[in-house]
């Protein structure tokens, strides 16, 4: 039953328009706050804001942070690891958007 619940909570649809705070991220990504430092230290987060205290972080935030976690809990990269394959994957993905809109693809 535990890996059904998992299931149901990886097909959660998050706006673009909700905002989490730092310690709502934390909570819905189940992350310990030194984790998502070092994430927002490694530019794979961008809050806005000047301080963990009054950041805002968009809907996406939260697929991106879930994503840097199983990659770092599935082939244990570390943040910094888990953030050049998100850099790596998200060029990837833009290098086929322009194959496509080029017809290649």
């Amino acid at each position: 039953m535990a890996s059904t619940q998992n299931r149901a909570l990886d097909a959660i649809v998050v706006e673009e328009e909700i905002e989490f705070t730092f310690v709502d991220l934390c909570r819905a990504c189940g992350a310990e706050q030194g984790y998502l430092l070092e994430l927002v230290q490694e530019g794979v987060l961008e809050p806005i804001g000047n301080s963990p205290d009054d950041w805002r972080f968009s809907g996406p935030s939260l697929r991106t942070a879930r994503a840097a976690l199983r990659l770092d809990h599935g082939l244990e990269l570390g943040p910094s690891g888990a953030a050049l394959v998100l850099e790596l994957l998200e060029e990837i993905a833009q290098l086929r958007a322009k194959l496509r809109r080029a017809g290649l693809r």
